[in-house]
């Protein structure tokens, strides 16, 4: 059984909305979960065959994108890059899922090839996870040419995800349907917002939205123009209680703020959601849920731990993964980090708020050191110190 220890903790954000902050010396993880978080003699965390040295720093979940763009391995043809990911890795990411691989390079349009593609795509980042990201991929592309019987099929070969807006339907109402479909099959629905990204896309309107109760409103910000006002405003104060709002780096920063806004209004500022929309036209940013935590939290008046489950937690919980929360019998994917070297501010809460990024120093996915000192984020001011025992022979 592995075990790793993190000890001399400063500071937890939880990623939990109703607990944001948490304060404990020490947390232990055994395969891959964490077992107990506590004082270092209720966890025995420096027992452990690898222990991370906090150095009073703060633990958080790692961040999880739920607006990624991926195709397949670590190669993204819209920028013509590769090694993307590994360097989302770098910028605290642990997980993401796919907003569906429609860069692809002349995608089938299909019924039988719409499938395949989803399928594939779930079947390559299945067997390999680049950096050990856990990347949810194969988003089946909403199309006219399918079934609402479709969906049964691709559930039962694991495809759970599916995207609206980028389908050929002559009004985008007339795809209800199909997200009423495979929704009762137990997909996640997300559905493009506001103006056209790419050809072949479409204009959603918060109306749209309203009408195609989908599990995602994706990007609600603008990908990358937002939407307007009164359709922004009818979106979040209609929408049914099952729809999430989610905010992209890629977007609209005013109309990001705006959902805010409109979201505490409403009373669903826990249904708030943090992506990146990213590889896309505006390039590939491995810092760009990071950028969107500190500007929602120092612009929007935000304490960092609700902008961080915003990024963690509630992505989490609409996509039904086991991660996003630093809670005892959650995956351990968790990240050490602290204020930035030369920052006004004295820990990595404070400097979110005030519009620092934070320093990363350690990355963990399911309880494996992934990363240490990161290459993309500023230097930590208090570096975590990371020890390996030797293996038992």
């Amino acid at each position: 059984m592995s075990s790793l220890g993190i000890v001399h903790i400063g500071d937890i954000l939880t990623g939990d909305f109703a607990r944001p902050r948490m304060q404990a010396e020490s947390l232990r993880v055994e395969d891959g979960r964490i077992a107990a978080i506590g004082t270092e003699e209720h966890t025995g965390a420096a027992g452990c065959e690898t222990v991370i040295d906090a150095c009073g720093t703060t633990v958080a979940p790692g961040l999880i994108d739920s607006h990624a763009h991926v195709v397949f391995g670590d190669w993204t043809p819209r920028q013509n890059m590769t090694g993307w990911i590994d360097s989302y890795l770098h910028g605290g990411i642990t997980s993401m899922m796919s907003a569906s691989e429609v860069h692809l390079p002349g995608r089938p349009r299909d019924r039988a090839g719409v499938k395949a593609l989803a399928v594939a795509a779930q079947r390559s980042f299945s067997n390999h996870r680049p950096s050990g990201v856990k990347v949810h991929a194969g988003s089946v592309i909403l199309e006219p040419c399918l079934e609402p019987g479709d969906f049964a099929e691709l559930r039962a070969q694991g495809v759970w995800l599916a995207k609206m807006g980028f389908g050929a339907f002559a009004r985008n109402q007339d795809a209800e349907p199909l997200v009423r479909a495979a929704r009762a099959e137990g997909f996640v629905v997300m559905s493009h917002t506001g103006g056209v990204s790419i050809p072949g896309s479409h204009t959603l309107t918060g109306e749209d939205l309203v009408a195609l109760g989908v599990d995602i409103a994706g990007h609600v910000n603008g990908g990358t123009t937002a939407l307007p006002e009164a359709g922004l405003a009818h979106l979040i104060h209609r929408a049914p209680p099952h729809m999430r709002f989610q905010i992209s780096q890629a977007g609209n920063l005013r109309s990001a703020l705006r959902v805010l806004v409109l979201a505490a209004e409403a009373g669903r500022l826990h249904h708030v959601l943090v992506s990146s929309d990213t590889p896309t036209g505006t390039g590939v940013i491995p810092l760009g849920v990071l950028k969107s935590v500190a500007e929602l939290s120092s612009l929007g008046g935000l304490p960092a731990g609700v902008a961080w489950s915003m990024a963690t937690g509630g992505n989490a919980d609409v996509l039904r993964q086991n991660t996003g929360r630093v809670a005892v019998g959650r995956e351990a994917d968790l990240v050490v980090m602290d204020a930035p070297t030369g920052s006004a501010f004295a820990t990595a809460a404070a400097a979110i708020e005030g519009g620092d990024l934070p320093g990363i120093s350690a990355v963990l996915v399911d309880g494996a050191v992934r990363a240490e000192r990161s290459r993309n984020t500023p230097l930590a001011a208090r570096l975590s110190r990371v020890t390996r025992r030797p293996a038992a022979s």
